[in-house]
């Protein structure tokens, strides 16, 4: 065994990127260049908004799959093929029904070449810490969802890791039977009655990371990167209703709600006729949400005005389904998000006292203002004679910049807003974008 201090790494990201190559050959960039170190003795939470990357790191740290470019390391050498010190706990169950608990916890073992003996030994050594002892021979069909998730825990732990990953562990648990598990879990690691020396948790929750982690890596999305590396020094057990946890939680709100709040670039120089213009600005990733969504968010903010993480637990929102629609009202000018707190702009305050004419005028407006895409897909129908588009042509000029799934994507939330504001139509069945009103809205554009 690698011996070490308290203090070495156990993992180290060195410039690790991933990325694939489309079928037309545009490479998309999935995670850029990532400096991470994974130390003995503390739970680190990877957060960040759906398609950051959080799993595609989690499943680079362990071997799964190999970055593009940049190094893991493991122990200080890098690492080839499967890491032999991780152990993944995954979000559904991944039991298989024909076996026992104590065959399922087993797998790993066997696995790995452990004689019968020792590793039924250890199996049930695990059971009974994590708290499933008199359940050994009973089959995944007759267990909850909340023991389910104990056999993966001890099928997990009972190689020993030195590093747990565990790929949002509890989303697929009710809120009672996740809140009891995530305490047991901290209570076996804080006893120190489980064998790894780290633990990795890939969430979308921003109180769960605050509740567990000493550390929490914030990531940002198109392409993945991160965003904030955040020291937690609040001793455990957290008290949600304590000035510093809610401080905390109102930090790692901002960073999620602002994209590019640390992300500051130095003022482009001027252009004159004999420099190159600046290149045109990056294609916003627009969140794949409804205006009806963002009309109903407003109009519950009307009375709610203030704190994200209060307005979340009040309408009992996950974060991943809160952020989105904030981060797409944000877009269009409706509301100001300032360290964790959320207010109606006075654009958003004149939209939920229209009627439903005015809205779809206002949201016109911040689109051709604001939206890059909406912006280019209009401009493209006004310059065409016939005033109608193939849908190809859009999904060509996105797919450099996404992968083909997430052009897709960012198409249908263009056209869903583009539709709904009237600028212009669309025709499933032959795939064409077209312009129906003889009026011409006014076209302005400003950096988004």
């Amino acid at each position: 065994m690698v011996t070490q201090s308290l203090t070495d790494p156990l993992i180290t990201l060195q410039g690790v990127t991933k990325s694939y190559r489309q079928p037309n050959g545009q490479e998309v960039i999935i995670l850029e260049p990532i400096h991470l170190m994974l130390r003995p003795g503390e739970i680190v939470a990877l957060l960040g908004p759906s398609g950051s990357g959080k799993s595609t790191l989690m499943r680079m740290i362990a071997g799964l799959i190999p970055p593009t470019s940049g190094q893991v390391l493991y122990h200080d050498r890098p690492l080839v093929g499967l890491n032999p010190g991780v152990a993944i706990v995954f979000q559904s169950f991944a039991l298989y029904p024909w076996l026992t608990v104590l065959e399922n916890v087993e797998l790993g073992l066997k696995a790995k070449g452990e004689p019968a003996a020792p590793r039924r030994q250890k199996a049930l050594k695990m059971i009974d810490v994590i708290g499933l002892d008199g359940f050994e021979n009973a089959y995944p069909k007759e267990l909850s969802g909340g023991m389910r998730q104990r056999v993966g825990f001890a099928r997990a732990l009972a190689v020993e890791p030195e590093l747990l990953c565990m790929d949002e562990p509890f989303s697929a648990l009710d809120v009672l039977t996740a809140e009891n598990l995530r305490f047991e879990l901290l209570d076996l690691w804080l006893e120190r009655r489980i064998p790894t020396r780290s633990i990795l948790i890939v969430t979308h929750g921003i109180e769960e990371a605050v509740i567990l982690a000493d550390r929490i890596v914030v990531l940002g999305r198109n392409p993945g990167r991160i965003r904030a590396d955040l020291p937690v020094t609040l001793p455990h057990y957290r008290d949600r209703k304590s000035p510093a946890f809610q401080a905390l939680v109102d930090q790692v709100y901002k960073i999620l709600t602002h994209p590019d709040l640390q992300e500051i670039e130095p003022p482009a120089p001027v252009s004159t006729p004999h420099e190159p213009s600046p290149e045109p600005t990056k294609y916003q990733s627009l969140p794949s949400v409804r205006i009806g969504s963002i009309a109903g968010f407003l109009e519950l903010l009307e009375d709610r005005q203030g704190d994200l993480y209060r307005l979340a637990q009040e309408f009992l929102m996950e974060v991943d389904d809160m952020l989105p629609i904030v981060e797409a009202a944000q877009f269009l000018d409706l509301v100001a998000v300032r360290e964790g707190d959320i207010s109606l702009s006075s654009v958003g305050q004149q939209f939920i006292s229209s009627g439903i004419d005015e809205r779809k005028h206002i949201v016109r407006t911040q689109l051709l203002a604001h939206i890059r895409l909406v912006q280019q897909i209009y401009r493209l129908l006004q310059a065409k004679r016939d005033q109608r588009l193939p849908e190809e042509l859009i999904l060509d000029i996105l797919e450099p910049h996404f992968t083909a799934k997430e052009a897709q994507r960012q198409f249908n939330t263009a056209i869903d807003w583009g539709r709904y504001a009237e600028l212009y139509s669309y025709d499933e069945p032959s795939g064409e974008i077209f312009l129906e009103a003889a009026t011409t809205p006014e076209l302005v554009v400003t950096n988004p």
